[in-house]
């Protein structure tokens, strides 16, 4: 196959190739030319390729076309060494797969087993998870692999230095021997040699050298914070950088159309592009940035991806995006023509492995860097508003002005009195926009790691049971909620796909509340209980209008008998800055 092959001459079915025209993927990379033929013929591969060459679309393409999807059971196993990376494939699975009625469903440690054995029962062709809570399923007698026909073990030299090795080897056991198998992998050491002896047939190798790829002329930089203030980090940039057009990037559509709500409510104008647009809207959309009447845009990768803006100041990762690649084709966006450019990345804690790759993806570094602190967004607002009643000031046609001025005077008003309330007045709008605490995280924390998996690098792998969150939740009874806390409930729960982060977010962000007086949370199946500190509570239940959880809007009221669950469903989550 040549340099210049389309995905059309791969032999993908139709609807495979409206999904990667959807996406907006032009042509296939090379690991995809070569690796994607081979497992249509139902070959094992073995791919040797860094992160970003597209390895995702050159396993999951050819998988989802060999599917039977009026079969029963798990067809395909797909095994990542990290949570992350579990999330990143399997939503990669899924809009890759979404016109065949593909049903993908992400395993991995640190989430209720509850909810994905109710998914593993309902039904699902792709399984993609961590080994740690792939053999937990196993051994509570939920996921059974005696269906599966396709095998992927992906970044599984990273698998391995983690210490998965006799995981994997259980896991690989219980499928059956016929089953086809692909393993990528940056490097092939030799106990991925030893496996690929043992349990592939004869795979064919695909070796893809690694092209580096730079934005010499963009500034990158990287702010570590809880992901919990992810919004209020984002406020503050937002207020203290020298910003003209602005790309702030999320990671799924609904992500994208929260933050633009979220920010409109906060005075920005901020507009979601994203694919489920129609073209119309789009270009309404990208006609109103490109004219500066729309001073943001939340955008997913479609747009890094083939639409081209210019004049763009700064590109904003709210959400780190997957790969190298996709970092590059994002802040590529900035620093065009010659021009500068900034890149920023809002990065927590579990997002740091990810930020190394892409560093080693373009061979540059992304700068840690400290926020501006409040007092900085302050001194901003007041040094524009100077500014702009400076340049007020100097207008003509203030006639009518300067008479209003002159009878208050002569009423008897003072004159400082007179301005200072003007100018209060004139700045009521700055109330939108809450100055947040933010929780930031220094990157040589010293607290123990945990594992990619849910346990820490002391060897204590936790299992974790329906009611646990990971890093440092903790358990009490909610029969009362805590001294100077009141309780609110949300009509919506686990049956939503309600997450505790998210809770947090969406409370601080629409009632304009720091994410600190925020207590227990606990989600429920059809509702959820939060405790607020009880001089906040007002502000919540009035300022809690437009938040929708996957079509149902939120509602908030107080409290008034929750209180009689089970013991076992008492158990609340402390909310301390994780998500």
């Amino acid at each position: 196959m040549t340099d210049s092959t389309t995905f059309a001459e791969l032999g993908l079915r139709p609807e495979l190739l409206k999904a990667v025209s959807d996406l907006g993927y032009e042509e296939p990379s090379p690991i995809q030319v070569q690796a994607i033929p081979l497992l249509l013929e139902g070959r094992d591969v073995l791919g040797q390729a860094q992160t970003g060459t597209g390895k995702t679309a050159a396993f999951a393409l050819p998988l989802l076309q060999n599917l039977d999807y009026d079969a029963d059971g798990v067809q395909a196993l797909i095994l990542t060494p990290t949570r992350e990376l579990a999330l990143q494939v399997a939503e990669a699975v899924y809009q890759y797969g979404k016109e065949l009625g593909a049903r993908v469903l992400p395993v991995y440690g640190g989430t209720a087993y509850a909810r994905q054995i109710k998914r593993l029962k309902d039904g699902v062709h792709v399984v993609v998870g961590t080994p740690g809570r792939i053999i937990d399923l196993i051994d509570k007698g939920v996921l059974d692999f005696s269906s599966v026909r396709y095998l992927v073990l992906d970044e599984a030299d990273e698998m391995l230095d983690m210490g998965f090795v006799e995981a994997v080897e259980r896991i690989l056991s219980e499928t059956p021997k016929d089953r086809q198998t692909a393993l990528f992998s940056a490097t092939v050491p030799n106990e991925i040699r030893r496996l690929i002896g043992q349990y592939m047939r004869k795979p064919e190798q695909v070796t893809i050298a690694r092209k580096t790829m730079t934005v010499p002329q963009v500034e990158q930089r990287y702010y570590l914070i809880d992901q919990g203030s992810r919004l209020a980090a984002l406020a503050r940039l937002l207020e203290t950088e020298d910003l003209t057009g602005t790309l702030v990037f999320t990671r799924t559509k609904l992500g994208a159309a929260q933050l633009a709500e979220q920010l409109l409510q906060r005075g920005y104008t901020a507009e979601a592009l994203h694919g489920d647009l129609t073209q119309d809207m789009r270009e309404v959309v990208l006609r109103r940035f490109r004219q500066g009447t729309l001073q943001l845009l939340i955008a997913t990768d479609v747009v890094a991806r083939g639409v081209d803006i210019q004049d763009v100041s700064h590109v904003i990762n709210f959400d780190i995006p997957g790969d190298g690649e996709d970092y590059v084709h994002r802040i590529g966006r900035t620093g065009r023509a010659g021009r500068s450019g900034i890149a920023i990345t809002l990065v927590t804690p579990r997002d740091l492995r990810r930020i190394k790759l892409i560093e080693q993806f373009t061979k540059q570094t992304i700068q840690p860097a400290k926020l501006p602190p409040k007092e900085a967004v302050y001194e901003r607002r007041n040094a524009l508003f100077i500014d702009r009643l400076a340049e007020t000031v100097k207008e003509h046609g203030l006639e009518a002005e300067r008479a209003l001025v002159q009878q208050m005077i002569a009423s008897g008003v003072d004159v400082i009195e007179l301005a200072a309330g003007a100018m209060k007045m004139a700045r009521e709008a700055e109330a939108l926009r809450p100055v947040e605490d933010v929780r930031e995280i220094s990157p040589y924390d010293d607290r123990p790691r945990r594992d990619r998996d849910g346990g820490d690098r002391r060897g204590n792998r936790d299992r974790f049971d329906d009611d646990r969150r990971p890093l440092r939740a903790e358990r009490r009874d909610r029969s009362v909620p805590e001294a100077g806390m009141v309780t609110l409930k949300l009509n919506v729960g686990r049956l939503h796909n309600l997450r505790v982060g998210e809770v947090v977010g969406a409370i601080a962000g629409e009632a304009g509340i720091p994410g600190k007086v925020i207590g227990a949370i606990s989600l429920r199946q059809d509702f959820t209980l939060v405790d607020v500190e009880e001089a906040y509570v007002e502000q919540v239940l009035r300022g809690v209008k437009h938040w929708n959880v996957r079509g149902t809007m939120v509602e908030v009221t107080r409290d008034r008998g929750s209180r009689g669950q089970s013991s076992g469903d008492r158990k609340g989550r402390r909310f301390t800055g994780h998500g």
